[in-house]
């Protein structure tokens, strides 16, 4: 029996297929090798590189928890209200991220290994709720890693 393929007519489809996928390649790479930190925690408040691309300061934040879905935990920062109009993003994906349970700012720990959700929250409403002057003595004494 021989099988034909009706895509063989139009190498372009191929090509195209090949050239969009094989671009898949290097940015797989650099996301494997990067060894920059995916979520920073100090003094002035918490940056993560895949949800925002700025400080969330401590000031900003209300309060924090935490959410699993599909095995994939995630920190979920709620914004107090006089705050809410410096967040970007479009009001369809804000209203998505509703609906599914997610605040504005959401912190996936999925890439992130040996990082307690429960205690990287209770973390972080501390964090939000102490004295600038303290934040720094706080962070000192905390260790967020899973025991083994």
């Amino acid at each position: 029996m021989i099988i034909t393929n009706r895509y063989n007519d139009i190498p372009w489809i191929n090509w195209f297929c090949i050239c969009f996928f094989g671009l898949g390649y290097p940015f797989a790479l650099f996301n494997l090798f990067d060894r920059r930190p995916q979520i920073i925690i100090n003094e002035t408040g918490i940056f993560d590189r895949t949800a925002y691309n700025d400080f969330v300061n401590w000031n900003t934040i209300d309060h924090a928890y935490w959410i699993t879905i599909h095995k994939q935990p995630f920190v979920c920062l709620i914004i107090k209200e006089e705050y809410k109009d410096l967040i970007k993003g479009s009001p369809r994906m804000k209203k998505v991220n509703e609906a599914m349970g997610f605040q504005e700012i959401n912190i996936s720990l999925g890439s992130v290994s040996n990082v307690d959700q429960q205690k990287l929250t209770a973390l972080i409403i501390n964090l939000a709720n102490a004295k600038p002057m303290d934040r720094s003595r706080m962070l000192a004494g905390y260790t967020l890693n899973t025991p083994k």
